[in-house]
């Protein structure tokens, strides 16, 4: 074991590369950890050699940020795999081999991840010696050769493709489901079809502080806690002490994004039960969350707030008075939808039991937000790691063991009015005091951690400082590329029909398509199911789309 690197609540160990698996094991089973990322680097023009982070959430007797830090040399190109003993590195794995050109040995699962099938061999994005972030290599392939994996016996399955595009957002991923008559045997999924380059372009082109603005536009929902999150992970690898006051700001500003995006969930979980009356007024109540957003703000999604070091806009007196007011509104009308909701028939029969996520995946596999909690476990950022307004909060984690759709969207419900609860008590306690810190001396190669509670869960983000100012390394994690790795076990053993309700229950960050294709393999024949047939038949499981067309 190396050297030894702390600040605040994150410990960073330098281990040799053949000791990482045996460390973060014990770590992640024996110490309690959790995985929230894995970032691989580029370090040749520091040290000579690439480096791999494992980033660790200690959440038990000493919580804090564990990081495992190995370096492999440029002729070697490989590092024993952590995923084999440790499921949830598998993702950030695949993404570094894709990335940097690394080899994991031993790993479970060695299928690209991020790039397509028609990018070309031996061309790693992330190198600093690779390519132009401009740079549109020529196509490699002209037909798609990804292995969809199933476990049921070749030819004992119906496939029914579902994607690129999905029946159930606006962003593209291709899902396979293996199926004997209406159930699902088995899934499989590839997502990155909309894979924007952001990392290349900001260590490319852009300054350290400069990142924030292009860490919003990540997700349309959550793009305060991205930003808030690159701000602290510069902030902690720079020393700033953040105003208080403008903690607490941050903080009120994250919990609105809690409020909208969990009330389009509650919509969402109310159209799947085919009470399109509740899906409808859940979005009229969203609309006065965006309405309080765009007031604090001045934008209806929370874009432009955060800075290096604080925030750019202060709340004032009589902002704070109409916010009260409003949360005020916000609660009645939201209390009334919900006991609407729970006592709809259809709610109780399409969600409870329905896309059950088992603890044990769940523990080997670090999902994140209400997709985790309301599988008993109460992880949860602002709570385990309290951070900015979150230090001035007595609220708990809102956990359900039911493992299902049900838990996971009456955590969402519980999480909306303990919002309403922590942002009025911070209005009404906010500290007085400046909302910049502008005094700090820059030190360049200096990396650390941020972290925020988004609406699905973790957001992290890992980066390092360069030269001139430079963003010299920036990787940011969502909270779904935390969910999608558990979604396969979630599907299994399901009805077609509960496969949008499923993938709505984790809120996704991707998208749908109008149709779905299924492929019957003994037959050798395929019929094409409109959006709305599934969606009908997503309410009605007594109407299958499939009936008398084979």
């Amino acid at each position: 074991m190396g050297e030894t690197w702390q600040s605040d609540e994150q410990v960073t160990m330098t281990v040799r590369a053949d000791s990482v698996p045996d460390v973060v094991r014990f770590l992640y089973y024996r110490r309690g950890g959790w995985i929230s990322v894995v970032v691989g680097n580029d370090e040749r023009p520091i040290n000579g050699n690439f480096a791999l982070y494992y980033v660790l959430s200690m959440e038990e007797s000493d919580p804090c940020i564990c990081v495992v830090r190995s370096e492999v040399s440029p002729e070697e190109g490989t590092f024993p795999s952590v995923a084999a003993r440790v499921p949830a590195c598998v993702w950030g794995e695949r993404e570094i081999r894709d990335m940097f050109g690394l080899t994991p040995i031993g790993i479970p699962d060695g299928r690209r991840l991020v790039l397509p099938d028609d990018w070309p061999e031996g061309l790693y994005p992330l190198r600093k010696d690779s390519m132009d972030y401009r740079h549109r290599p020529e196509l490699a392939a002209d037909l798609e050769n990804y292995e969809f994996l199933n476990r049921a016996e070749p030819g004992t399955t119906t496939v029914i493709p579902m994607g690129p595009l999905h029946i159930t957002s606006d962003e593209p991923g291709h899902f396979r489901l293996f199926v004997e008559g209406e159930y699902i045997v088995d899934a499989d999924y590839r997502m990155f079809y909309v894979h924007r380059g952001m990392e290349k372009v900001a260590e490319a082109r852009m300054t350290y502080d400069t990142v924030p603005f292009l860490a919003d536009r990540i997700c349309g929902i959550c793009g305060c806690a991205h930003s808030v999150a690159y701000a602290q992970s510069v902030e902690n690898s720079q020393e700033i002490l953040v105003p208080e006051r403008a903690q607490v700001i941050r903080s009120i500003l994250l919990e609105v994004e809690r409020l909208h995006s969990h009330l389009l969930n509650l919509g969402l979980v109310c159209h799947f039960c085919g009470f399109d009356t509740g899906f409808m007024h859940f979005f009229r109540v969203r609309e006065k969350a965006m309405n309080l957003a765009e007031m604090l703000t001045g934008a209806r999604k929370t874009y432009g707030i955060n800075l290096i070091g604080g925030v750019r806009r202060d709340i004032l007196s009589d902002q704070s008075m109409k916010t009260i007011w409003m949360l005020g509104e916000l609660r009645q009308e939201t209390d009334h939808l919900v006991e609407a909701l729970l006592s709809t028939a259809n709610f109780e029969s399409r969600t409870a039991g329905i896309g059950i996520l088992d603890p044990e995946v769940a523990r080997d596999y670090s999902p994140v937000g209400p997709t985790i909690r309301g599988s008993g476990f109460s992880r949860d950022t602002r709570f385990d790691h309290p951070f900015a307004g979150y230090r001035y909060t007595d609220k708990k984690a809102c956990v359900h063991d039911g493992c299902d759709v049900k838990s996971r969207t009456l955590v969402r419900v519980e999480e909306f009015f303990d919002s309403l609860d922590m942002i009025q008590a911070w209005l009404e306690n906010t500290p007085t005091g400046p909302i910049l810190n502008e005094s700090w001396k820059y030190e360049p190669h200096r990396f650390a951690v941020g972290f925020t509670e988004a609406p699905r869960g973790e957001d992290l983000h890992w980066s390092m400082t360069g030269n001139n100012q430079k963003c010299y390394r920036w990787r940011a994690k969502a909270s779904t590329y935390s969910n999608w790795p558990v979604l396969r076990s979630m599907l299994r053993g399901n009805t077609i029909a509960d496969a949008a309700v499923i993938v709505g229950s984790i809120d996704p960050c991707y998208s749908c398509t109008d149709r779905v294709t299924v492929v019957d393999i003994g037959k050798k024949s395929e019929t094409v199911i409109t959006k709305q047939e599934l969606e009908d038949y997503c309410r009605d499981r007594t109407r299958s789309p499939l009936m008398g067309r084979w």
